[in-house]
């Protein structure tokens, strides 16, 4: 499964850092039926970072957003979406919490459950 390694970036709200680091951790596990390189930003870079993300998105193969009640708030996480849009990558929103407000940047981007089978499923069509 190594050679079929996707590299994902994962965009999320700072509030949601502990959620994102579960998301992330949870690929570890041996019995987690995909594979993939995070590329998140776990924090803001300091000058330029608008370019340092873009280039990180440029090179992912797709970017999946934690979707939560902070999103809507997130200037950050809803440019990173943003980026991902204008860069044609493809974009996948996971529901984390009861909130249930796709950000319209998402565009017609899907938002599914958090589950192993649509993780898989968004990142096998890499």
């Amino acid at each position: 499964m190594a050679d079929n390694k996707k590299t994902v970036f994962i965009a999320f709200a700072m509030e949601d850092e502990r959620t994102r680091d579960l998301f992330v951790g949870q690929r570890l596990h041996p019995r987690t039926p995909y594979e993939y390189t995070d590329m998140s930003v776990k924090e803001p870079y300091e000058t330029q970072w608008k370019e340092r993300v873009r280039t990180r998105i440029r090179r992912s193969d797709g970017v999946i957003a934690l979707i939560s009640k902070s999103t809507a708030q997130a200037e950050g996480q809803l440019w990173e979406i943003q980026c991902a849009v204008e860069e044609g990558k493809p974009l996948l929103g996971i529901w984390i919490g009861d909130h249930r407000t796709k950000p319209a940047v998402m565009g017609s981007a899907p938002c599914v459950e958090w589950t192993w089978a649509a993780v898989e499923s968004f990142i096998s069509g890499l």
